[in-house]
């Protein structure tokens, strides 16, 4: 029985690449992504970081009253912060929608439900942040440890959130282990989740100590009017004090990070751009360490290089990223790209076929012998004929008796001819079945021969 042309196209290797066209080139859309994605998750970082801390200075408010106004400042800071993290999420998921299509998709499939309730999630932990923020005045006295508790559930919200963003685009950087992933708890068991998550909380609150320590120590912040129980200097020590230690307290999750990376996207790049980071970060480190020593009137004047540094630290943090994301995904990539070409031949072939009027043949299937193999060259080669490649009569007269030279072919092929389209690699089928082949084909033409030259009636 022949085959539709559905069945053969059907028969071929899966996933394919999706045939349209980019907007821009492929580099310009990784430096859109990555500098949209630094102001995104800039404005992440703020938002979780000030929930942290809201939720931190609140509870400290009880026993120490004057920390229970400086949580309520900063988590005015939250709301806005929020909103602009939402705004600036629409221009990276783009951009990572385009560069990484199948990836990206795939591991929100993969992740299932867990991605699906990202919407309701945000919706619901945003109407918890103004209902804590607008109740801060009227839930006091005894209200004061519910309102503590919607706090504490809106931080605990918040940090879900980049959860599951983070275990989406952790696991599309790994296909390989795919077939693993049975939802979102599942997905959290591939790569290096948790060490990176940790490392985003810890960079969470350096950001949002280092922003908190410029927007209270600025000169236009009336202190005396919102924190009269605090001094400028105060603030911005306090605030240092915590991007300090956090940053401290990377030298220890880094390391982890990189050493729990699977190695598929290490390369020397990564660790050179990684490197240059982590030296840059400890000049950051001196400054800190000097702004902290330094007197209430000196203080605050290494603010500005501070936070240009820590922009440069961040910079190649997150170009390392994207290095790693790359290098894990090259070979996937070309698995990908092999593949769509074999199906762009067989589709071309098939219909070649039809219209040559020798019909379809057998469908595309690996077997154990050179002539079921031969299945799989079938679709493009006839035996007297040129259809979408060259044929095996013409094949047996260049690579006559040199197996090893049809199989290097068929495993590297290049582009020899205009009239043909390039031919895919079959590496994927392993050098015993492109033997197999190679000598069937080299057999074919033997046996053409013989019949051709063995008198009749002998």
């Amino acid at each position: 029985m022949i085959p539709s042309v559905t069945c053969l196209i059907a028969a071929t290797a899966v996933p394919r690449e999706l045939a349209l066209p980019l907007p821009l080139n492929s580099w310009e859309l990784e430096i859109i992504l990555v500098a949209l994605f630094l102001l995104h998750i800039l404005f992440v970082n703020l938002m979780v970081g000030g929930s942290l801390l809201t939720a931190l200075f609140e509870i400290m408010g009880l026993t120490w009253p004057r920390y229970d106004s400086l949580a309520r400042r900063i988590g005015a800071t939250i709301t806005v912060n929020k909103s602009l993290a939402v705004v600036l999420g629409v221009g990276p998921l783009l951009a990572i929608n385009l560069l990484y299509t199948t990836y990206f998709y795939s591991a929100n499939v993969l992740t299932g439900y867990a991605w699906l309730g990202l919407v309701p999630l945000i919706i619901l932990v945003f109407l918890l942040t103004y209902l804590h923020k607008f109740t801060w005045d009227r839930w006091t006295g005894p209200k004061k440890r519910r309102h503590i508790a919607l706090g504490i559930a809106s931080a605990v919200l918040f940090l879900c959130i980049p959860l599951v963003f983070l275990s989406n685009i952790n696991l599309m950087l790994f296909p390989g282990q795919w077939s693993q992933v049975a939802g979102f708890f599942s997905s959290l068991q591939i790569g290096n989740v948790f060490p990176r998550y940790f490392h985003f909380l810890m960079a969470s609150l350096a950001i949002t100590g280092l922003f908190l320590a410029g927007w209270f120590g600025r000169k236009g912040f009336p202190v005396e009017h919102y924190l009269p129980e605090f001094t400028r200097p105060q603030l911005r020590r306090l605030f240092y004090r915590v991007t300090f230690y956090v940053t401290l307290a990377q030298v220890l999750f880094g390391p982890l990070l990189l050493l729990t990376l699977p190695a598929i996207g290490v390369t020397y790049t990564l660790v050179i751009v990684i490197s240059i980071g982590v030296i840059i970060a400890a000049t950051v480190m001196v400054l800190l360490w000097a702004e902290l020593r330094t007197s209430d009137r000196a203080i605050g004047r290494y603010y500005v290089p501070i936070l240009m540094i820590f922009t440069l630290v961040v910079v190649f943090m997150a170009t390392g990223r994207h290095v790693y994301r790359e290098a894990s995904l090259t070979d996937h990539r070309a698995l990908m790209a092999n593949r769509s070409d074999t199906f762009r031949a067989v589709n071309l072939a098939a219909h070649m076929r039809l219209d040559a009027g020798l019909g379809l043949g057998e469908a595309l299937a690996p077997g154990p012998t050179g002539k079921s193999v031969f299945k799989n060259c079938a679709a493009c080669h006839a035996y007297d004929r040129v259809l979408a490649g060259p044929s095996i009569t013409e094949v047996q007269q260049i690579y006559a008796g040199d197996i090893a030279g049809i199989v290097a072919w068929t495993r590297n092929p290049g582009k020899k001819r205009d009239q043909f389209a390039p031919m895919p690699s079959f590496a994927h089928l392993g050098d015993e079945q492109l033997q197999l082949v190679a000598e069937y084909i080299l057999q074919m033409g033997q046996e053409k021969t013989n019949a051709e030259t063995t008198p009749t009636g002998s």
